[in-house]
């Protein structure tokens, strides 16, 4: 159609609880990432896969970084579509206001005014309208399924272009009855979500807007047959998604081989961290008086995976092997942020003000609501923490104050007042004693989680402290550990080639080979 080209996008809406659950089957025990020195040295992963290759780099050409670029794209597309319910399309509509969207219409009137101006001509032109007719026949054609036969001859028949021409010579077209097969037969094509929208084309009298408007529907009736395809194709996409992405993201790394240095660089952090963290006793004597350190690659890998919930999204690069989890792992660290911050003040209230609302499950609820609602922005960089949270301050003890007053007892004094303001003010403070507190059993929790076997029968317990946001953290969890085992399905391959490369240098290597073997 004329001036029908709308652009389409991606949609992403919230992600549902169960996101990536259905088809999350974690390893078959921690044993598949316990690997043993032996299964780490050896050579069974691919060579092309190793991030410390002493090969000298090659040069990328062009056509090689276009070709990974579209398996990403491919590869990114069909992870959307496995593990966001949410995932659909719709149509790019331009704001009102703008330059593009201005054109758009003017251009789009223009076409429909000459279309006007043509039928109501003496004669009428129709070869404009035809054109259309011809452009509508394919679209309906294109909704058919290879069964539909019947209905595609009847489609044929009545919008013949060649006849209608031949009807227009003559003046002997009927514009109106063609419209009218046209929505009828739309009608029994759409979706019963467009049933309104076919009852108002049939209610239109100028034949130049029924044109216009049944262009219209058939773009939304296009978008829902698309949809309708993402649906019926999910559940596909989510058995076979494990092997495709890994697939695809073999044929990334073979055309870039350097799509894995940041994957490496973060799982190399944690290696660092854990040897930092690691006391003397647990070093393993060499063969030569030295010391080599024991780490388990399944802990060096949860801990990589625990420092995406503290990540700084807006100045830090992803892990290659994360990028189609990006969107979700900096909502899941942001609501993470909020319920952290919820669970501080809490914290102090109850250790300030507990003794007196004891037994209080409402006003309980209430504090955490008032939290919550100011806090919902806090991720904003236009955000003001410290005034926000005095303001929590000074609404809690008005909120104490008026549940006290109703039941009969003595409202908080004054000092009281000021030193619970003070402590929710302070904190955004570095080091605050209560965040970092709040942050280690979080931390805690979240670890337990990753421990847990696939699939877990029940969920850890929730550390002490945390209690009032014990339901939204346990949602949360499985929504960020069903994002870790299936990456850790997927990638699981090249994560125990670099962890290999990390924790059993070539050196080791080339000692425990020349080592004579024991009887």
């Amino acid at each position: 159609m004329p001036f029908n080209g709308e652009k389409q996008y991606v949609g992403e809406d919230q992600p549902s609880d169960s996101d990536s659950s259905r088809f999350s089957e974690s390893m078959a025990s921690l044993s598949d990432y316990e690997c043993s020195r032996q299964s780490f040295t050896s050579d069974a992963s691919s060579k092309s896969n190793s991030p410390a290759s002493t090969s000298p780099p090659r040069a990328v050409t062009l056509d090689e970084v276009m070709a990974a670029a579209r398996n990403l794209s491919d590869m990114t597309l069909a992870h959307e579509i496995a593990v966001n319910e949410n995932f659909h399309l719709k149509q790019d509509a331009l704001p009102e206001n703008s330059l593009a969207g201005r054109v758009k219409h003017i251009v789009h009137q223009a076409f429909w005014d000459v279309l006007e101006s043509e039928l109501s001509a003496e004669p009428p032109e129709y070869e404009h309208a035809i054109k259309l007719f011809e452009e509508i026949r394919e679209i309906l054609l294109s909704f058919l399924t290879p069964g539909g036969n019947r209905l595609r001859t009847q489609i044929c028949e009545v919008l013949d272009t060649d006849l209608i021409r031949q009807q227009a010579q003559h003046n002997a077209v009927d514009i109106q009855g063609l419209a009218n097969y046209v929505i009828s037969t739309m009608g029994k094509l759409c979706a019963p979500a467009r049933d309104e929208d076919i009852q108002e084309l049939k209610a239109t009298n100028n034949i130049v807007e029924v044109l216009r408007q049944i262009f219209h529907v058939l773009d939304l009736m296009r978008m829902d047959m698309a949809n309708f395809i993402i649906r019926s194709l999910r559940p596909h996409l989510q058995r076979q998604l494990v092997d495709y992405e890994r697939t695809k993201f073999q044929e990334i790394l073979e055309e870039t081989p350097s799509a894995l240095d940041q994957t490496t660089e973060w799982i190399k952090e944690s290696v660092e961290e854990e040897l930092l963290s690691l006391p003397e006793a647990t070093l393993t004597p060499g063969a030569e008086g030295t010391s080599k350190p024991s780490l388990s690659p399944t802990l060096v890998l949860n801990n990589s995976f625990l420092k995406l919930l503290q990540w700084d999204y807006q100045k830090k690069e992803l892990p290659e092997t994360l990028m189609t989890d990006g969107v979700r792992l900096q909502e899941l660290t942001e609501k993470l942020n909020q319920l952290k911050m919820v669970a501080c003040l809490s914290l102090i209230t109850n250790n300030m003000v507990g003794a007196v609302t004891e037994g209080l499950p409402e006003l309980a609820i209430n504090l955490k609501r008032i939290s919550t609602v100011l806090l919902e922005d806090m991720n904003k960089a236009t955000f003001n923490l410290k005034e926000v949270l005095n303001s929590i301050g000074v609404q809690t003890c008005a909120e104490v104050n008026k549940t006290l007053e109703e039941r009969g007892l003595s409202t908080l004094n004054a000092e009281v007042e000021a030193n619970l303001i003070g402590q929710f003010s302070s904190i955004e403070e570095e080091d605050n004693p209560i965040w970092s507190l709040i942050d280690k059993r979080i931390q805690l929790y979240l670890k337990s989680l990753l421990s847990l076997p696939r699939p877990a029968k029940s969920l850890p317990p929730v550390p002490g402290g945390l209690a009032v946001i014990q339901q939204e953290l346990e949602v949360l969890g499985s929504q960020y550990a069903n994002i870790v085992n299936l990456n850790k399905q997927v990638y699981g391959p090249f994560y125990a080639n670099i962890l290999r490369k990390l924790l059993f240098s070539d050196e080791a290597l080339g000692k425990a080979e020349a080592s004579p073997p024991t009887n």
